[in-house]
């Protein structure tokens, strides 16, 4: 595992943002795509159907994506993670504090709510008192889940110790991580070797 001043090897060509919900994962993942010049697919694009449905053609959507030469996504859904972690070969794990994802994931969903923002196939942020309600809702999801990404990184740089990891824990280091390590990847392999 590296941190976000430390040189990368190589151009990465297939990426994973990991975090907890509310992290920023689609946000880093869309500008490390714009910066390397290839596709962001947002995962949770392919997983939700209408209504919050998953939706069937999920594991063969993966399959598809993680087979193609490039891309990045987020490291997100159980029943995919080895598959991408597998096929990937670099993580950026976005480890923040539980108060800046907290602060960030109420601020996204009470905006998202609020404009009836449209997102993944026709789907929108439910009412803002299904917080008290739903055991799944995205606020107390990131807030019962912040620690089990460090535990999903752990085994995976166990299961696969040769594989890079980027630790970043704040807002500078991703702005330091750009413009610095990945933009370095560019100058130096452009060809992606």
């Amino acid at each position: 595992m590296i941190d976000a001043r430390q040189s990368l090897a190589r151009r990465p060509r297939r990426v994973l943002v990991a975090g907890t919900s509310g992290a920023g994962k689609t946000t880093l993942a869309a500008r490390i795509a714009t910066l390397l010049g290839i596709e962001h697919v947002e995962i949770d694009a392919l997983y939700h159907g209408s209504n919050w449905i998953p939706r069937d053609q999920f594991l063969t959507d993966v399959e598809e994506l993680s087979s193609q030469p490039q891309w990045v996504t987020e490291w997100q859904y159980g029943n995919v993670r080895d598959l991408l972690a597998d096929r990937a070969d670099l993580l950026v794990w976005l480890d923040l504090p539980r108060a800046t994802v907290m602060r960030q994931v109420i601020t996204r969903t009470i905006r998202r709510r609020l404009r009836r923002e449209v997102f993944w196939n026709g789907n929108i942020e439910p009412p803002l008192h299904r917080f008290l309600l739903d055991r799944d809702h995205i606020v107390r999801w990131a807030w019962t889940t912040h620690h089990k990404s460090e535990l999903r990184i752990s085994a995976l740089a166990q299961r696969r110790p040769d594989f890079t990891i980027v630790r970043i824990r704040g807002r500078a280091d991703v702005e330091h991580w750009l413009a610095g390590p990945l933009v370095g990847t560019l100058a130096n392999n452009s060809d992606g070797k």
